[in-house]
């Protein structure tokens, strides 16, 4: 959590020395800017999907740990960091959002929680899309709990067009320490739902 609140995490793999990054620039997602699609707004809409916060950590994480990934070797998610991250969603900090089609965990994301930032770990999907929904579900309640920014940590461009943009690390630095002044909203977290105008407009979260 010191690491965390100084801007730095870990990213490393099974049989490498710990390694702490903190990249220059900084990809982060303000709430307020996240970009839906009509496609996902449409998939919202019609209720494929259910998401829930804090109910299955370990379903979440084990599954980012071990979902096949596109151009990348190895586990990165080691034993170590999933026993640690397990004792932090313990202590109310990690949380995860869970989308399931069904009663089958369909896709998810985790982080940790630091004042009124969120940051973003990883995420997964088994089904096409249901990371997408757990994202902007994720969205929905930062917006609900007025949290400054999501820390999306490394670039992609599914975050781009999401909305996301690239801060200079200072900067970055500056945003975070201003948000880890304001309390820590700790766990148990539920997700409160979906805003009434999304069934209708969706125009916006």
């Amino acid at each position: 959590m010191a690491a965390y609140s100084r801007g730095i995490f870990p990213w490393y793999c099974e049989g490498e020395p710990i390694l702490w990054w903190s990249p220059d620039p900084r990809l982060i997602l303000e709430p307020s800017q996240f970009h839906m699609p009509r496609r996902l707004r449409n998939l919202i809409r019609q209720d494929r999907f259910t998401v829930t916060m804090d109910r299955c950590f370990d379903g979440v994480i084990e599954a980012c740990a071990n979902v096949p990934r596109p151009g990348q070797d190895g586990i990165w998610l080691t034993k170590d960091m999933i026993a640690a991250y397990r004792h932090l969603h313990r202590l109310g900090f990690a949380h995860p959002v869970e989308c399931r089609h069904g009663s089958s965990l369909a896709g998810g994301l985790y982080g940790i929680s630091l004042g009124r930032c969120f940051f973003g770990e990883s995420m997964f999907h088994h089904m096409p899309d249901a990371s997408k929904v757990a994202l902007a579900a994720l969205v929905r309640q930062m917006l609900v709990w007025k949290f400054d920014f999501i820390d999306c940590q490394v670039t992609t461009q599914h975050l781009l067009r999401s909305g996301a943009r690239h801060l200079s690390r200072q900067c970055f630095l500056n945003r975070l320490q201003a948000s880890i002044t304001e309390a820590t909203h700790r766990g148990p977290w539920r997700f409160t739902g979906w805003p009434e105008h999304l069934a209708t407009s969706g125009i916006t979260l």
